[in-house]
């Protein structure tokens, strides 16, 4: 596959609830060179991450319902970038990572993950449970699908603009990012990974439900194997 335009354009999206600590502290480390175009969506902060937003000039919509799958959707229909990087701004994801991710999608990759278990990356996030899960989760997309990723579920990626409509992603589930990952292998596209840390957060409440996203995950996995493709 050919590599992409070095001209590309690059949007990054920040998804947001109740972030104030975070966005203080991540969002001024953000280079306006490393994008074109930045998208925060927020899914009902009550702690001022909006105001913060708006205060310091980014463009901040309301996603119109609940679920990680519709600020996906809605986030990617208001990108204007050849190229999509989806950012955690509660500490979880280096800022530094994003000029890597661009530079590895310029190779002519369709997905690109920030791999927190490749080549020696660590995350500080993790527990036992969710560790396990990660590794039986990964294990399952590599085995089912034919992939070879070491991260399948961390959420700091960098996407063609494209692959919403080529894949035909319609999930509002927090399991949004195991469907497209799930349909580009099964499509054979080209997917790469770059060794990211993952920090612990910065102030906030955690956001994943171990139980509660592990099933979700795990009927994400199975049903996709299943689905025709179209």
């Amino acid at each position: 596959m050919p590599a992409i335009s070095p001209d590309l354009k690059v949007t990054l999206i920040f998804f947001t609830i109740n972030e104030i600590d975070g966005m203080r502290a991540i969002m001024p480390q953000i280079k306006k060179e490393w994008y074109d175009q930045l998208i925060i969506v927020d899914g009902g902060s009550t702690d001022g991450t909006v105001e913060y937003a708006r205060e310091n000039g980014y463009y901040i919509f309301q996603q119109s319902k609940k679920g990680a799958g519709v600020a996906f959707l809605e986030s990617m229909a208001k990108a204007t970038g050849d190229i999509v990087i989806i950012f955690s701004p509660d500490g979880n994801s280096v800022p530094e990572r994003i000029p890597e991710l661009i530079e590895k999608m310029k190779e002519g990759y369709d997905v690109v993950i920030c791999s927190r278990y490749l080549d020696g990356a660590k995350s500080e996030d993790d527990d036992i449970v969710t560790a396990f899960g990660n590794k039986m989760f990964t294990g399952m997309v590599n085995l089912l699908y034919g992939a070879k990723v070491t991260d399948c579920l961390v959420m700091y990626r960098a996407y063609k603009k494209d692959i919403v409509e080529r894949l035909g992603i319609n999930t509002s589930a927090v399991s949004w990012g195991s469907q497209v990952l799930c349909r580009a292998a099964k499509k054979k596209m080209k997917i790469g990974e770059i060794p990211g840390d993952e920090p612990a957060r910065i102030g906030g409440v955690r956001k994943m439900h171990p139980l509660k996203n592990g099933i979700s995950e795990l009927c994400m996995i199975l049903g996709e194997r299943f689905r025709r493709s179209n």
